[in-house]
């Protein structure tokens, strides 16, 4: 079958739904625990007083802490839906925040097929995950875009490879048809109630702020341990992240941070300039290349914001967030959408 061929027949599936089947109940320990994975020192994570103190009733989970959920319910759609690929790229992520998570929510996920695209010969692959909480309101959406990689563009090698070093019962190679007959589901319609932000932001003051103002630089240090353990929080075992022979075969110079670790990175040092993780709604990041992070020093990222846009009828801004790491764009673009008092 021809690529052009193989994304026809992906574009009928796109639409294609299930939800997870059990509910996922967000633990204070695990907030805790992702919290230091992506180096996000903010009390409201850590503290239920500082929590409180914020109007919240309980730890609220980090901004991009819906990527450990969202990796095991998606992995059923690239086993058995998104299928005649040989590798996935992670290139866009656009996280919705409508009302911070807290500890004790418990979540019902749902999982949809939402677009795919063919761009410069390749394909463009988006599954967005829904979040909704006990009461039957949305609390944050999730759209994750991957490019889908043929066999023709990577070494032959890297699949043994892979398959000698995978954790068990993850697969991070794609599927082939299995031949049974592919059924699609499609969402039931039901109505879509949006939550509200749960507090008053307690960011810095739209009267204080104007257009073109800049974040204090940050600095975060990488290394090898960081992203073993960050694998282990969010659930992410791609050994592009902790084995050089792998990252080598795939392309890439040494092992890479995860996508998802470096935009965690990068909300967390949002949310130490406006002092509420709560504050921010929306959090869209284009990634441009990957940060290697070798053996010996491991990689240094440095973390710049600048206010985009002001609105003041709802007293809302948009702030550029950049990164870079060895001198190289790391972000193409990312914005961040944020409530201030």
């Amino acid at each position: 079958m021809t690529a052009a061929a193989e994304t026809s027949t992906l574009e009928s599936r796109v639409g294609h739904y299930y939800q997870m089947e059990d509910t996922y109940l967000v633990g204070r320990e695990k907030i805790r625990e992702f919290a230091r994975a992506v180096q996000d020192h903010h009390p409201a994570h850590w503290n239920v007083d500082a929590a409180k103190k914020l109007g919240y009733p309980g730890l609220i989970a980090p901004l991009t802490f819906t990527s450990g959920p969202a990796m095991a319910c998606n992995q059923r759609m690239f086993e058995q839906v998104v299928v005649g690929y040989d590798m996935y790229l992670q290139t866009e992520e656009v996280f919705e925040q409508h009302r911070p998570i807290v500890e004790g929510d418990e979540l019902r996920i749902d999982i949809e097929l939402t677009s795919v695209r063919r761009v410069a010969g390749r394909d463009l692959i988006t599954v967005t995950n829904t979040f909704t909480d006990t009461a039957g309101e949305v609390v944050h959406t999730l759209h994750t875009t991957v490019v889908g990689v043929t066999g023709e563009e990577v070494d032959p090698a890297i699949r043994p490879a892979v398959q000698g070093v995978m954790m068990h019962g993850i697969n991070m190679l794609g599927a082939e048809e299995s031949g049974e007959a592919y059924e699609k589901t499609l969402r039931p319609v039901i109505d879509t109630r949006i939550a509200e932000p749960t507090a008053a932001p307690a960011s810095p003051s739209f009267d204080d702020l104007k257009v073109g103002d800049e974040l204090p630089v940050h600095h975060t240090r990488l290394s090898r341990g960081d992203l073993v353990n960050y694998a282990g929080v969010a659930g992410d075992a791609n050994p592009l992240h902790w084995d050089e022979n792998i990252a080598k075969l795939a392309g890439q110079p040494d092992v890479i941070a995860h996508g998802m670790l470096t935009m965690g990175l990068g909300a967390s040092f949002a949310s130490s300039w406006t002092d509420d993780p709560g504050s921010v709604s929306r959090y869209a990041v284009r990634l441009s290349q990957p940060a290697v992070v070798p053996a010996d020093g491991g990689a240094d990222i440095e973390y710049s914001g600048k206010i985009k846009s002001l609105d003041p009828q709802t007293r809302t801004g948009v702030v550029l967030v950049g990164a870079k790491s060895q001198g190289r764009k790391i972000f193409g673009l990312a914005t961040m959408n944020i409530r201030f008092s």
